[in-house]
């Protein structure tokens, strides 16, 4: 009897897949036999690293780059994973970034708008191009991480992140109810503070601690435990969930 989580004989992409929760996705994808196309946009060596990791275990993975917030890269992106693997089975939008913290009167038009379209727009398009070919063949996984600060606001400056992410929650339930006649399966995974480089770029040590403080687990989440729910949701193990938001957060925030 074959394992639910058995992905073998499917073909996933991962979007920003160069480092933290995206890498580790990557790695538990090829782990439950997939093949994988690892997605960067400027870490080409992060990218390499994840591929290495999946080749050292015995998987299969194919570093490709491209700016998922440009539509045309997204068609080009669909369609070189069409042509290396034949097929594509799985699409987890993992690409995104807080890229600065500002506050309100702070915020510029041309950072607002870059949010979006890192964390949300790239999710829209990437989906957009891959549903076609899932469609056709009447079978296809789409999982987007989404954030904590989607549901909760996020903290002071990241209001244009959380409102890009909360946006993607709603796009998710809505291309789930969408595409799920059509045997398209579509869910999102919602991490809290989780020991990535992101937090080592837009968190301070205080911030931090002061997080950690207010877990009831006591400690940050790891990139491989956000990556093993992605892997379940992508998996035969969640053939009856669709249109959720998993939070994955250590019991910071209880729904």
């Amino acid at each position: 009897m074959a394992l639910y989580t058995d992905l073998k004989n499917r073909v996933a992409l991962v979007t920003g897949a160069s480092s933290g929760i995206g890498s580790a996705a990557a790695i538990a994808l090829a782990a439950s036999g997939a093949r994988v196309a690892v997605n960067f946009l400027k870490n080409e060596k992060g990218a390499a690293h994840t591929v290495a990791e999946i080749e050292k275990a015995g998987g299969e993975a194919w570093a490709v780059q491209a700016d998922v917030s440009r539509a045309e890269d997204c068609k080009t992106l669909i369609e070189a994973v069409q042509r290396k693997f034949d097929r594509i089975d799985i699409l987890v939008n993992n690409a995104g970034s807080l890229i600065e913290r500002l506050g309100l009167t702070e915020m510029t038009e041309e950072l607002w708008d870059e949010v979006q379209s890192v964390n949300l727009k790239s999710a829209f398009l990437c989906t957009q191009a891959a549903a076609p070919a899932m469609v056709s063949g009447h079978c296809g996984v789409i999982v987007n991480v989404v954030s904590i600060a989607g549901r909760n606001g996020g903290g002071v400056g990241a209001g244009h992140y959380a409102a890009a992410k909360a946006g993607l929650i709603a796009f998710s339930k809505n291309i789930a109810r969408e595409l799920a006649p059509q045997g398209i399966r579509v869910n999102s995974v919602s991490p809290g503070f989780i020991d990535t480089p992101f937090h080592d770029q837009f968190s301070t040590p205080e911030i931090k601690k002061a997080l950690i403080a207010s877990i009831p687990m006591g400690r940050a989440g790891t990139s491989a435990e956000v990556a093993s729910v992605i892997a379940f949701l992508c998996s035969d193990a969640s053939s009856y969930i669709c249109g959720e938001t998993i939070e994955v957060n250590g019991g910071l925030l209880m729904l």
